[in-house]
Order: structure tokens, then sequence, then C-alpha cells
């Protein structure tokens, strides 16, 4: 867009290199190109886009040159739309799945934790990394659009909540009284 709005604003200029241009009306120069100075080629607007010079008629003594710029833009088309959102599908079933994996990692590994006899404060670390993890996957696909900045928040929230109610449940910690509820 900025490329054709270059063009156009090139155009501005056009009519001062256009005192020089030459039009040829044989019979044999139907077909043949526009043959222009090399003061109006240096305005390189014929290299980048598509450039259509047409006179049109203003009033019967006077005639104008509209000069149009900017590359020609395709239709979109059904196929590639459909070709492009399955593409998006897939990726966003991709990321969806590794958020799931990585959750049941975490909750596997507290469930562990919370049934294991003799289990030491210093166990949750390997647990912690694995949240971490799930965190960072989480938070990428949020970024992507995957998921919903919410969905993505209360699955974060999910997995602290249960490794929270582990730790409270082995003793590790304990949760400070609420303000509400001594008043």
């Amino acid at each position: 867009m900025a490329a054709a709005m270059a063009h156009c604003v090139s155009c501005w200029g056009l009519p001062a290199k256009l005192k020089t241009l030459s039009l040829t009306n044989s019979p044999h120069a139907a077909c043949k190109p526009l043959s222009f100075s090399s003061n109006t080629s240096s305005l390189n607007l014929f290299s980048r886009g598509v450039v259509s010079v047409r006179p049109v008629q203003m009033s019967p003594n006077r005639r104008a040159i509209v000069c149009e710029a900017g590359t020609k833009k395709k239709a979109d088309s059904a196929a590639k739309r459909a070709r492009q959102a399955e593409k998006r599908r897939v990726y966003h079933k991709a990321k969806k799945s590794e958020v799931r994996t990585r959750m049941k990692k975490v909750l596997e590994a507290l469930e562990v934790l919370g049934k294991k006899s003799d289990a030491q404060p210093e166990e949750v670390i390997p647990v912690e990394k694995l949240i971490a993890e799930a965190y960072s996957v989480i938070d990428k696909a949020v970024k992507v659009g995957t998921l919903h900045r919410n969905t993505g928040a209360r699955r974060k929230s999910r997995l602290a909540r249960r490794k929270k109610a582990v730790e409270i449940q082995r003793g590790w910690y304990t949760p400070a009284p609420d303000a509400a509820s001594t008043a």
C-alpha cells in the first residue's frame, strides 16, 4: 500500500515530466510501448507497479491525462480462505494439545506428590519446573490467539491452586488468616 501511495504522490509531479512525452501515431505503433524521455523514466513509475496513462475528455477543447499507479489486487478466492482457515485450525489444535499435555503432566505429578507417604518439601521443585513450562506454553498460546486471555489465566490459576492444595495438605504451607474472617 505504501508503495502504491509513493507512486501516486510521484504522479503529482508528472505534468512537468510529461512535457517531453512523445507518442507516435503510425499504424505500426499500435502495439509498441510508449516512448518516454530519460527525465520521465527516472521517476521509476514503470518498474514497480502498473501505471496506465489514458486521455480523459473533460470538455470539448481540453484534455487531461489520468495516471493510475499501483499493483493489480487479485480477488480473494474461497479456496484460498479455506486453505488458510485449515492451516490456522491445525496450528491452533497443536497449541491446545500442547497446553493440555503440559497441564496433565503437572496435575499427575501433584497427584503423585499428594499420595506419597514420605514426601519431602524439596520434591516440589521438579513440579514447579513443570508448572513454569506449562505457564510458558499457556502464555504463548494466548499471545498467538489460540486461547483467550481469560482462559489462559484460568488454566494457570487451576495449576497454582492445585499446587497450593497439595502444599497445605502436606503441611508445607499455611495460608495467612483472612482479614475478613478475623473481624
